[in-house]
Order: structure tokens, then C-alpha cells, then sequence
């Protein structure tokens, strides 16, 4: 297990108003009542389609963000949903600028140093988060976020997920044409020690992650953290399948 001789500071990620979670609708959806200015059943926008039980439910505090495009339909942004005494990053748009930091750091990343990143690439009918240049090889590298732990054990998906099977079936295809291929685990619980792929939430992505380990694309869990307004890499943790 990779361990940082100190944690690392990634990014601001800034927050207006705490809330409390009240209902979601739909995945994109959420009410809330917002603290500060005593509104109530106020409709966001999450970010995330995942059913992220462990951090919505009722009553729980959230930290929202207001939406710079006045002409949108809903004028906040989930950002983070409290788990014990944390906050849990909750808000997907900012997974490929953490990961893509990641990447730009040799002494963080688990792909070592690089020389070029380049963001949305077509690999067969699916777009991929990023095409990194190392020397003469080609990395594709998929960027999957985790929110969900049990028994300390970090676990992806927490919904099932055709897209997720998808993009590791064209890493495999990758690999088989000669390119090298990873996924990235953006971990968001720091009560994580461990990562799973969630074999009993979705038997099928498991069943292509094992494919993909044996074909030789490689799976990184980075844990991160998020307090004052900030997200801190912490480590690589261990796989280890249930």
C-alpha cells in the first residue's frame, strides 16, 4: 500500500450554505431545507447519479454551492453530505479535475511521471476520461467515483452500472491492441481502508472488473479527503474483493 509521508492538497472546492437533506425525486434532484436563510423544500441539483444512501437521507446536513448560470432551473449545487464528524464530496463535475491533478504529479501519481494528458478520448463507443503519453506507450485511464463503504471497506458501484461494465469492456479491448489501460477510484470516505469492486450491487461489473484485472488493466483506489474548504490526497489503498 502506497502510503504519503504527508497528505496533499489538491483543490478549493467552495461552499455558500449548509442545508438538510430532505427527499430526492429523481437521481439529479434533491430537496432541501437551506439553514442560513430558513427556506425550505428548495430543489438542487446533484451531481452524482449514484444512490448515495449512506449520505442522503433525512436529515442529514449538506454543504450546497449557488449556480453561476442565473437562468438555471435549480440555483444550487450539492457539494458535500455529512458522514459522522466529515464532510463526503458528493459532486462528480469535479472527478476529472482531482484525477487529472493526480495525473500531473509524479510523486502522487500511480502512473508515474508523464508526458502528456488528453481529456475525453473516443476508445470504440465509448468516451474515456483521459489519453496519457508516457514515452512510447498510450494509457487510457477511466475515472470512476466511490462514496459507499462497508465494514471499512471502500465499494464501487453503489448502483448497477451499464456504463461503468462498458468502459472497462473497451479497456480490455485496449489492452488486447497493445495500449495500457487503468482506472482511477476517486475515494471520498476517509473512514476507508480497503477497495472492492461491489460484487452483490452489481454481479456484472464485477464479473468484467475481474476480466479486466486478468487482461492487465490496472484499478487505483486513491483516497481523499475534504475539510475546510479543501480536497487532500491521502493514499493508494490495498484492493481487496468481497
Amino acid at each position: 500500500m502506497y502510503m504519503a509521508e504527508s497528505e496533499k492538497r489538491v483543490m478549493h472546492i467552495g461552499w455558500d450554505a449548509e442545508a438538510v437533506f430532505i427527499s430526492r425525486p429523481n437521481r439529479f434532484v434533491a430537496i432541501v431545507d437551506i439553514l442560513s436563510s430558513g427556506k425550505q423544500n428548495v430543489a438542487v441539483h446533484v451531481h452524482d447519479p449514484g444512490r448515495l444512501v449512506d449520505l442522503l437521507y433525512r436529515g442529514n446536513g449538506l454543504l450546497l454551492k449557488k449556480a453561476t448560470n442565473p437562468h438555471r432551473k435549480t440555483k444550487w449545487d450539492l457539494i458535500a453530505a455529512k458522514k459522522d464528524a466529515e464532510w463526503i464530496l458528493v459532486n462528480s463535475a469535479y472527478h476529472r479535475k482531482i484525477a487529472e491533478w493526480v495525473l500531473s504529479c509524479p510523486d502522487i501519481s500511480p502512473l508515474g511521471r508523464v508526458d502528456s494528458i488528453l481529456p475525453e478520448q473516443k476508445l470504440g463507443d465509448s468516451r474515456l476520461d483521459f489519453l496519457v503519453f508516457k514515452g512510447d506507450k498510450r494509457i487510457w485511464v477511466e475515472i470512476k467515483g466511490c462514496t459507499l463503504v462497508r465494514d471499512e471497506v471502500a465499494l464501487f458501484p453503489d448502483a448497477p452500472t451499464i456504463r461503468g461494465k462498458r468502459h472497462l469492456d473497451e479497456l480490455i479491448l485496449a489492452k488486447k491492441n497493445g495500449d495500457n489501460a487503468a482506472v482511477l477510484f476517486l475515494v471520498f470516505r476517509p473512514d476507508a481502508k480497503y477497495f472492492s469492486p461491489n460484487r452483490l450491487m452489481d454481479p456484472q461489473f464485477y464479473g468484467a472488473y475481474q476480466k479486466a484485472r486478468e487482461a492487465g488493466v490496472d484499478f487505483y483506489p486513491l483516497l481523499f479527503t475534504f475539510r475546510q474548504r479543501n480536497i487532500y490526497f491521502n493514499m493508494i489503498l490495498p484492493l481487496h474483493e468481497i
